[in-house]
């Protein structure tokens, strides 16, 4: 074979450009979810990369593009074999096998995103193997490798059944057997929202994604030496641009109307869902038939998002399943609606008939069952083992701390303190303790205000766990606490926390994220509140917690003017 110097340039580049994906997916998953998770985030994204790397050059290659049969390539570890009736004309094997390889690793990463904050790092690296090594790869042998479907005609260019559809698919049953985020849902079983914590950095990785998408999209023509190869690249980065446009105004337009205000998080998922339902059939769709395609994509990501959100109750922080399985799918069918005949065959719109719309259909719903058998038997195995999901405790406390040992993914900016000085820095005044307490602290006693007939006033301060809230909530509520104030603080007690480790530094945690309950009480005991406090809150290890009694002097609420008892009752 004659090498291409052009093309294994484009190739190389487009593998170049779809590997920076994993930036992207790493900030759009980072910031969609919240801050404790965010170096749990970071981690997965570099390690499915990682994982699948070596998955698909030992086994994943030799199964997706060996020719064996319809079903099934070859194995051939370290991908030793001969591959040249499949690679692209004037590509080397190992710039095709690069570029393949970044492809296999962005339908892992989809995972990360909807089973986010409460799946266990060890179980996340299992199922990613298995992604890469063996469901990936025998799907991408039907539909790219000369298997079953792609003698029958089935079109997907880029990716939206072969990459996207299969990390959705695997997504959506991933997200079946975790169950939704503690306190996604009420006891009604209505959602509640829970806000990623920085939009920044998911705006940052959707426009990382939207850049990437033209190499995604455009080096699968994995040519660029002819006029036809040319015109196809111009056709395809013009069709996967309108697409992606397109749904963002939609989207814009329809949660605008939906719901009074344009939704920020929805439209970028939108860029995602016309960015994924384009691939498909970006080099087979006019420019008209992208923009109606754009079109379908804004409107469907909004009613799917809800849909698995409110109806089907199945928690995916980022809208991976809505954004890659809904409108992978979708698109890979729409395809055979709107294709103009100029690369495939004709669409249902364009006087082609029913059968490539058939076709495209027919391999939807095989790679998507396909994929959902085998992920099933994968989480299975997985929860009854080693187990899927991290502990209650643990996901409250944030996957960051828990399963990395890192106390927070901001250090020097909001939950540690910085405890490195600078050098010359002035020592800090020891306190000798030699002024005696009453001259150094003048204490001025003030009555309490009590009116005759009136029950005393009495705040109680807890500190406790951010594991333990919900409960003491509950129990103060049952109670008959009508008030109260929760704060969020950094504490220690005699243990003076934990030490973990970073870089293989020890950090000492002196100071640890607890919660503070306020409550001030009249008509309820106060040994109630305590009592009911204690047992709640106890597990007989340390950190459980302190309780802080005060006398209050008094009550005044502002709309009233009401003070003392009458202020705590809420009636009207």
């Amino acid at each position: 074979m004659t090498l291409s110097a052009v093309n294994t340039i484009w190739v190389l580049l487009g593998a170049a450009l779809v590997f920076f994906m994993q930036a992207g997916f790493s900030m759009c998953e980072a910031g969609f979810t919240r801050a404790k998770n965010t170096g749990n985030i970071l981690m997965k994204n570099l390690m499915d990369f990682c994982i699948g790397t070596p998955c698909f050059w030992l086994f994943g290659f030799g199964v997706m593009f060996g020719t064996g049969t319809a079903l099934f390539g070859w194995i051939d570890p370290m991908i030793m074999g001969d591959y040249s009736d499949v690679l692209p004309a004037g590509v080397p094997l190992w710039a095709y096998a690069i570029f393949q390889t970044v492809f296999c690793a962005t339908s892992a990463t989809i995972v990360s995103g909807s089973m986010a904050e409460r799946t266990k790092f060890s179980a996340y690296c299992i199922y990613s193997a298995a992604i890469s090594l063996f469901i990936y790869p025998i799907s991408g042998h039907w539909i790219w490798g000369g298997g079953w479907l792609s003698q029958l005609g089935f079109h997907d260019f880029a990716g939206s059944t072969a990459v996207h559809m299969v990390g959705g698919i695997c997504a959506l049953i991933g997200v079946m057997f975790l169950g939704p985020r503690i306190g996604k849902y009420d006891r009604s079983g209505k959602p509640r929202a829970i806000l990623g914590h920085n939009l920044t950095f998911a705006a940052l990785g959707v426009f990382i994604l939207w850049f990437c998408w033209f190499g995604f999209n455009g080096a699968s023509t994995v040519a660029m030496d002819s006029d036809a190869a040319v015109e196809s690249a111009g056709r395809i980065f013009f069709n996967t641009n309108l697409a992606a446009a397109v749904a963002c105004c939609t989207t814009l337009i329809f949660t605008w109307l939906r719901y009074g205000k344009p939704d920020v998080s929805m439209t970028y998922n939108a860029a995602l869902a016309g960015l994924v339902g384009i691939t498909a059939g970006c080099d087979a769709v006019s420019p008209l038939g992208a923009a109606i395609m754009g079109l379908v994509f804004g409107v469907v990501i909004v009613l799917a998002v809800e849909f698995f959100d409110k109806v089907v109750k199945l928690d995916d922080p980022v809208g991976a399943i809505s954004v890659h399985g809904v409108c992978g799918s979708l698109g890979t069918i729409l395809t055979g609606l709107f294709a103009d005949g100029v690369t495939t065959e004709k669409g249902l719109f364009y006087g082609g008939g029913f059968h490539f719309l058939g076709v495209q259909a027919l391999g939807v719903v095989s790679v998507a069952a396909y994929v959902a058998v085998i992920i099933s038997i994968v989480f299975f195995i997985i929860k009854h083992t080693i187990g899927l999901r991290v502990s209650a405790q643990e996901e409250i406390e944030g996957l960051d701390v828990s399963e990395h040992g890192l106390l927070t993914a901001y250090a020097g900016f909001a939950m540690m303190p910085d405890i490195i000085g600078e050098e010359g820095e002035a020592a800090p005044v020891m306190v000798t303790g030699d002024t005696p307490p009453a001259e150094a602290v003048p204490v001025k006693r003030v009555p309490t205000f009590e009116e005759e007939g009136q029950p005393k006033l009495t705040k109680v301060e807890i500190i406790c766990k951010e594991s333990r809230l919900e409960v003491l909530k509950d129990a103060m509520t049952r109670l008959g606490i009508n008030g109260m104030t929760v704060s969020h603080v950094l504490g220690c007690g005699v243990q003076k926390g934990k030490p973990e480790y970073y870089r293989g530094v020890q950090v000492e945690a002196t100071l640890l994220p607890k919660v503070q309950v306020d409550i001030v009480v009249s008509k309820v005991p106060v040994r109630d509140v305590i009592e009911t406090a204690k047992k709640v809150l106890y597990t007989g290890h340390i950190g459980d917690g302190k309780i802080f009694v005060y006398d209050v002097e008094n009550v005044v609420k502002v709309r009233t003017g009401e003070e003392g008892y009458d202020a705590l009752q809420d009636v009207e």
